[in-house]
């Protein structure tokens, strides 16, 4: 377990949290990203300035096409972003804008010339490039923007405030591992963007003691003294050879790490370029985040009166826009009292309807009885007075209805709630007619015994197509007097089935059949 910390310790640590959460607000930082289509040289070209401009731009920033700059300017605000460089491509150029936020101004750039990191490292013999040279933002270097002209001023003005400023009072020279210079052309107008990584040496050594102070024993074995080590510094390598003058010795006011920087020492600054290098040339300065007059122009230049004539006109859309907005409110205003309005009539039509329908619930029925339950309403005539009454209506009761048929034999009405069970064979319902004379089929309708039907039908008992001389299923023939279906001379009723015994038929002599009545 280990031990607590003091109420000091935790003081001075509040404190610094507290000091680095203030200087990392008080730094710009920005956002680096494309609007439009580009290409796949044009992205990694983005991906190398953002690297360039780190620790305080956004790495990782993720770009989607429904994106507009409105977006980025709102979450620009809370994240505490102050410039935006924004990419974007042509058939024919490659342009960058840079913005200041929150009010502009925005300066449009032509990009004539780029080289991405790795086509520059690949170009050298010897690069110098780690991830601890990023941790820290780079040395801005401008080079003759002293010249007159505002817009070059301007352009001074809007890089030196994309990067943190230095004091030189309290500046750590161990954190300035990277340099950004920026070198203006008077004559062609074009700005050069250069990125370097930075190195201090010690000066004043031959090259063999700088090699024994960095570790790097080089082959003594043709040497016959260490003194020549020393002084002639044989046995190296070209590339090992700098060349350092006058143009980049300095001497050094702190230690600087590496071996043999001390402070009060004479040290050479040497530079490694990393890329990505761009050439610019300056194209218009807007006002506002690209909405604003334009204040510089390289290419189109206008007289006062143009000038004045724009802002006329400019001036003219702005009023118009003006009373088309203040027009809509006030028609958004008048909709909103007319929905009210008119939802406020509906609602009063709905209580007057409900008050009316109370008030014809509570007049009593004098024909319904106290023990009777109201009779649900039907648009037919004769099933209502069936429901109500419970029996069948009078054929000249409901004359201007026609009366619904019931199949023959079938109950006329039965109440819901009776529970008897309905005779219904497998050939649908069976009855005997009117005349109590047979059992037949529902299906059968009114068709009676020994008549044809439609065509196709057959007469009950006649001969079937193809069957010869057998009669009923081919087994049977009827002779004598032999009962209809039956094996002996004795009397045997024909049954149905599922159905009690009813008498059969008997053969009359040569003639057709002869029905006898039933009992019931």
């Amino acid at each position: 377990m280990g031990k607590s910390k003091t109420k000091n310790q935790k003081k001075s640590r509040a404190t610094a949290n507290h000091v680095a959460e203030e200087t990392y607000g008080a730094v710009p930082h920005s956002f680096v990203f494309h609007r439009g289509q580009i290409g796949k040289n044009v992205g990694q070209l983005i991906l190398d300035v953002r690297r360039v401009m780190e620790p305080f731009t956004a790495e990782s920033l993720k770009i989607r096409k429904k994106n507009v700059l409105k977006d980025f300017v709102a979450i620009a605000g809370p994240l505490g972003v102050t410039h935006f460089m924004i990419f974007s491509k042509t058939p024919s150029s490659l342009n960058m804008r840079l913005a200041r936020l929150p009010k502009g101004p925005m300066l449009h750039f032509r990009v004539l010339k780029y080289s991405l990191v790795k086509d520059v490292v690949s170009s050298l013999k010897k690069h110098r490039m780690h991830e601890q040279q990023f941790t820290h933002h780079p040395l801005l270097i401008l080079n003759n923007f002293g010249t007159d002209g505002m817009h070059v001023k301007l352009m001074a003005t809007m890089f030196q405030n994309m990067f943190p400023s230095i004091n030189v009072h309290k500046v750590n020279l161990n954190n300035i591992k990277r340099c950004v210079l920026l070198n203006y052309n008077p004559a062609t107008q074009e700005i050069e963007f250069r990125h370097y990584s930075l190195k201090v040496v010690p000066v004043g050594m031959s090259r063999g003691v700088k090699k024994l102070m960095q570790e790097r024993f080089p082959n003594m074995s043709k040497f016959e003294d260490i003194s020549e080590l020393l002084m002639k510094g044989a046995n190296l390598s070209e590339s090992e050879a700098e060349q350092d003058g006058e143009h980049n010795i300095t001497e050094l006011p702190q230690v600087y790490s590496g071996r043999g920087n001390m402070a009060s020492q004479q040290s050479a600054v040497r530079l490694t370029e990393i890329g990505p290098r761009m050439t610019l040339q300056l194209l218009k300065i807007q006002e506002g985040m690209g909405e604003g007059n334009i204040i510089y122009h390289s290419i189109i230049s206008k007289t006062e009166e143009e000038i004045q004539e724009i802002l006329n006109r400019k001036e003219a859309q702005l009023k118009d826009k003006e009373g088309r907005r203040k027009k809509q409110e006030q028609n958004v205003a008048q909709k909103k009292e007319q929905r009210e309005e008119n939802k406020k009539r509906s609602l009063e039509g709905i209580k007057r309807k409900h008050a009316e329908a109370e008030e014809d619930s509570e007049v009593e029925d004098p024909g319904m009885q106290d023990d009777q339950r109201p009779v649900v309403e039907s648009d037919d005539e004769v099933e209502y007075y069936r429901q109500a009454v419970g029996e069948e209506p009078d054929e000249d009761m409901f004359p201007s209805t026609k009366k619904r048929k019931l199949a023959p034999g079938k109950q006329p009405w039965r109440d819901r709630d009776s529970k008897s069970p309905r005779r219904d064979g497998p050939g649908g319902s069976q009855h005997r007619d009117k005349a109590g004379k047979g059992w037949k089929n529902s299906r059968d309708g009114d068709k009676p015994f020994g008549k044809k039907m439609k065509p196709g039908g057959k007469t009950f008992g006649g001969k079937k197509y193809g069957d010869g001389d057998k009669k009923f299923g081919g087994k049977k023939k009827f002779e004598g007097n032999k009962t209809f279906g039956g094996k002996s001379n004795k009397d045997k009723s024909f049954r149905s089935k599922g159905q009690k015994p009813k008498p059969g038929f008997k053969k009359k002599g040569a003639g057709g059949f002869k029905q006898r009545k039933g009992k019931g």
